[in-house]
């Protein structure tokens, strides 16, 4: 018997519940587990609770029993025990999403490129500044391949700083629009969450640290924007650096061709950063705003689908795309929110009538960003808003359409959730690549359907994802660096790999299991049959399980953000 816990621990009035499970391999029989029991840590029994048979997980393979100890809330260190089986220890505390939400946001922090990370910031990680040479155009850089031109023939562009985007060391704008997207909305949503020092160079500033750290993100990516407001879709060597320290990766750098998807994705951001930053810091927030306008002015002059294939040469990544009327419609809805003008309104209408998907947050599908920016109002602390949400009538019917959207696509979420032996939102045939970062996309889905609607079983729903993530799950891993008994250490990651270092950053969250692995040491450790919640490796080689990306940091640090703000 095995039993799991949230190896973090439980904000005292939220609600808690350990898993019991038994491996339903070979035929074998559930065999009810005795007596559970909630302990201090010296063994101490606070609670005694019958264990609820849930059944077979389908996910895991694993027959599954619940028990509730919702009722403990004094702060301490606990156990649970039933028979010889005990979990890992976990706290009882109010301030645990607080610290969580500030350990994945410096994440960010390390994954910075083109400067130095002294040690009063990143301690014993601390290394060189990086891939801080120019950069030339893929178009260019194809001739100079073929023999075409010289190397002085190539047109310079200083491009330097944002996030690296993942293990590797290239820089992606439909990427890092998507991670600033969840945390910057994020803030909006949750100031309060927001308020810890994230010892950076930056801190003391007047500015909140979260910010701080993503105008370093969205200083790069205004330098991808080119002359005529289109925006250059990756900034990348022609292929993976191999497993070297970022200084050490010396390759040219490339800025691969415009994508319709990057310029949309560019516009929205642009657009949120100036209603973020417009306090703070009025010069750059009007930048923003400018650099939106004129790629806004972009789109409409090339109203066709402009997508991204990667070149044949090339292996970097490609965050290709089908279409771009999601991209389309979130810059429009975010320079409504800008300016008022009532044609980005009509426009973004116009694009969500097509779509049949209107609730995502991911790089792909952007449609949920939208719905974040146009119900604003009834998302932000009610401090903060005005009496009034909509004084157009037009707007005030597409809030009520993406109202009805988003609680629809949360009430098919809690279905999936009822289903799972581990109180989790994935079906066992959605398991892919990154699948915690779709755990963690439907959990902030759930924190939105709680804001729009305050029913607790949405809110109790996003604790049960990051619980999954925290150590709820089959193989019994937290998926987070740093935090809980077993977490896991060896994310595919060149740096943490290169730097010769033992210890592993903290913070940074694991892709998780992927139910059809995808890279050879994955392929050949991971038998057939396996279920999809039991394929995970915490093998640096398995990219396919256990790569780490900025956007899968930024949804656990939304959902981290809501929780931390829930009583």
């Amino acid at each position: 018997m095995k039993i799991y816990i949230n190896q973090m621990g439980y904000h005292p009035d939220s609600v808690k519940t350990a898993v019991l499970t038994q491996d339903a391999g070979a035929g074998a029989s559930p065999q009810a587990p005795d007596i559970v029991q909630i302990c201090s840590v010296d063994g101490t029994c606070i609670l005694e609770k019958e264990p609820t048979f849930f059944g077979l997980d389908k996910s895991s393979g694993d027959y599954v029993w619940h028990v509730s100890f919702s009722e403990i809330n004094t702060p301490g260190t606990y156990i649970v025990k039933s028979g010889d089986s005990t979990s890992y220890p976990f706290e009882i505390e109010t301030g645990l999403y607080n610290s969580l939400h500030t350990l994945l946001s410096k994440m960010l922090y390390f994954q910075r490129c083109g400067m130095d990370l002294l040690p009063e910031y990143a301690g014993q990680f601390a290394r060189t500044k990086c891939h801080t040479p120019s950069s030339v155009l893929w178009s260019e850089y194809k001739k100079y391949l073929a023999g075409e031109i010289e190397s002085e023939d190539m047109q310079r562009f200083d491009i330097r700083g944002g996030w690296h985007d993942a293990g590797d060391y290239g820089r992606y704008s439909t990427a890092a629009a998507a991670a600033l997207a969840h945390i910057l909305y994020a803030f909006r949503f949750f100031p309060d969450a927001f308020d810890k020092s994230l010892n950076i160079p930056e801190s003391g500033n007047g500015m909140p640290d979260i910010l701080n750290e993503c105008l370093y993100e969205l200083k790069w990516l205004l330098q991808m924007q080119n002359d005529e407001g289109g925006v250059y879709h990756k900034q990348c060597t022609l292929r993976h650096a191999n497993f070297v320290m970022p200084h050490e990766d010396t390759n040219q750098m490339i800025l691969y061709p415009v994508s319709s998807m990057a310029v949309a994705d560019f516009t929205a951001i642009m657009a949120l950063a100036y209603r973020i930053y417009y306090p703070y810091d009025n010069d750059f927030a009007t930048q923003a705003l400018q650099a939106a306008l004129k790629s806004y002015d972009w789109l409409q002059k090339h109203p066709e689908f402009i997508g991204f294939t990667n070149p044949e040469e090339t292996n970097t990544g490609e965050y290709d795309d089908t279409n771009d009327i999601d991209e389309r419609l979130w810059a429009a809805m975010e320079l409504y929110r800008c300016t008022g003008e009532k044609h980005y309104l009509t426009d973004a209408k116009t694009l969500f009538d097509t779509l049949d998907i209107t609730t995502e947050f991911g790089w792909g599908d952007v449609s949920g960003f939208a719905g974040w920016a146009l119900l604003e109002q009834e998302l932000m602390p009610k401090a903060s808003i005005s009496e009034e949400y909509y004084a157009d009538t037009l707007e005030a019917e597409f809030a009520k359409v993406y109202r009805h959207e988003f609680l629809t696509e949360a009430d098919r979420i809690l279905d999936i959730i009822r289903k799972s032996g581990y109180l989790l939102d994935l079906s066992p045939n959605e398991f892919c690549w990154g699948s915690n970062m779709v755990v963690l996309n439907r959990a902030m889905l759930l924190s939105t359907a709680y804001l729009l609607d305050s029913q607790k079983e949405y809110a109790d729903a996003a604790v049960y994802q990051m619980d999954y993530i925290l150590g709820v799950n089959a193989v019994g891993y937290s998926y987070i660096t740093g935090v809980g008994a077993n977490s896991f250490c060896h994310p595919h990651n060149r740096v943490t790999e290169a730097d010769g270092i033992d210890d592993t950053i903290p913070g940074y969250v694991s892709g998780g299991p992927n139910g059809i692995p995808a890279d050879e040491k994955a392929e050949w450790l991971i038998r057939p049959g396996t279920p999809p919640m039991k394929c995970y490796l915490d093998i640096w080689e398995c990219y396919s399980l256990n790569e780490i990306t900025i956007y899968w940091n930024s949804p656990a640090i939304f959902t981290a953000a809501f929780l931390s703000c829930q009583k």
